[in-house]
């Protein structure tokens, strides 16, 4: 667990915590207060236990909000005694160490006293996690990082969560290794991965990928409708009227923070390949399991996209294709090349019917990565971000 930065202020009436959880699931969260304890949990960040040096209570005055931009929590906390000052709140070390310190066990003991003690005494655990307080390192002291994420605007995030996040991505420490890098590193990776017995396995035995081959999920028929409007009237149509939200979606869309992204026009190239390379992911996982979500779901549509699973930036159209090729044909149970060709024209046929249609897969991903762990960090470091893109986008 990470030890999260804080800082505390206070008023006549209230005591306020600001908690910096930046890239945690601000959806599940707990907080635990009691006269001078103080615990917040949101992972993967953990505040073991401030001991305050005045007493809090709960009244129902108490309130709590969460700043998305800037990735904090507010915790407001009604004094038990108003206008009491609460002193040394700014030693934050002192607030962090336990109410009382115990001591030392003997190196050496004597195994008859040691033979008397009883199974719950000899089983007893202390849950008292050593922690510091967290200071951010200035620029200056930093090693050289390298950037990642939506338009590559992101930096910094792997540093402190790469034990809590080493099952999201392949790459190991990207903070530190560049693009180059990280792309020599993946094609090696799949190299070394690629098995041909499962490939021809898959390409001799292809029943079940020919049954999965013949479904048709919604932007099938949304194409077909769209197309024959098209020829009938040779006018473009709005494909709004073919991509219908549902309220669960629009909900998803409200709770979004509206923010302008300022990308030139290589970071812009970056961002439309990377979005195909997720579609084509995303296109893989709904054709093989015919539209129903299962526990592999999530781990398909990041392992697939060389853009999620390793951070890579690509310059072509091409290197998405290949990039996708591969990957499909080393990674998931079925290794097929007739699944990547139908990704291909699946993603063709999402990016014809317009930017609804986009942020309606999109939209299906986010959720997707919000109900897995830890996959949920992939929304704050791309998929958030491309929904709210995608509605402005040209």
């Amino acid at each position: 667990m990470i030890t999260p930065a804080f800082e505390l202020t206070q008023d006549l009436d209230f005591l306020t915590i600001i908690i910096k959880v930046p890239y945690a699931r601000a959806s599940e969260f707990d907080v635990y207060f009691e006269g001078e304890d103080f615990k917040f949990y949101a992972k993967p960040y953990f505040l073991r236990q401030l001991t305050l040096p005045g007493r809090i209570v709960e009244d129902g005055r108490e309130k709590a909000s969460y700043n998305t931009d800037k990735g904090t929590f507010t915790i407001q906390l009604p004094k038990e005694i108003p206008g009491q000052y609460f002193e040394g709140l700014d030693m934050l070390t002192s607030l962090l160490a336990p109410k009382k310190t115990r001591s030392a066990k003997p190196l050496v003991e004597e195994i008859a006293a040691s033979a008397e003690l009883s199974e719950e005494e000899e089983e007893e655990f202390d849950w008292e996690i050593e922690q510091t307080p967290y200071n951010e390192s200035t620029e200056s002291t930093l090693l050289p990082q390298y950037r990642y994420g939506f338009g590559n605007l992101r930096s910094g995030v792997f540093q402190r969560l790469q034990d809590e996040l080493s099952d999201v991505i392949d790459i190991k420490d990207p903070d530190q290794t560049p693009v180059d890098e990280r792309r020599r590193k993946r094609l090696a990776a799949e190299t070394a991965k690629f098995g041909p017995d499962h490939y021809l396995a898959d390409l001799f035995e292809d029943e079940a990928i020919q049954h999965v081959l013949k479904y048709k999920p919604w932007w099938v028929d949304a194409h077909k409708k769209m197309t024959a409007l098209q020829g009938e009237s040779h006018q473009e149509h709005d494909t709004h009227t073919f991509v219908v939200f549902s309220e669960e979606e629009r909900e998803q869309l409200r709770k979004f923070t509206n923010k302008s992204f300022f990308l030139d026009k290589r970071s812009r190239h970056h961002v439309y390949l990377g979005l195909i390379d997720i579609l084509l992911a995303y296109c893989y996982e709904i054709c093989i399991n015919e539209g129903d979500k299962n526990v592999e779901s999530c781990w398909n549509v990041r392992k697939l996209s060389a853009t999620l699973c390793w951070l890579d930036s690509f310059t072509s159209i091409h290197d998405v294709l290949v990039s996708f090729g591969r990957r499909v044909l080393c990674y998931p149970l079925h290794r097929h090349f007739g699944l990547v060709t139908r990704a291909f024209n699946d993603t063709v046929m999402i990016l014809q019917l317009g930017k609804a249609a986009v942020l309606k897969c999109l939209l299906d991903i986010h959720k997707m990565f919000m109900e897995n762990d830890p996959a949920y960090i992939l929304n704050d470091l791309f998929v958030t971000d491309y929904c709210i893109w995608i509605q402005k986008a040209k």
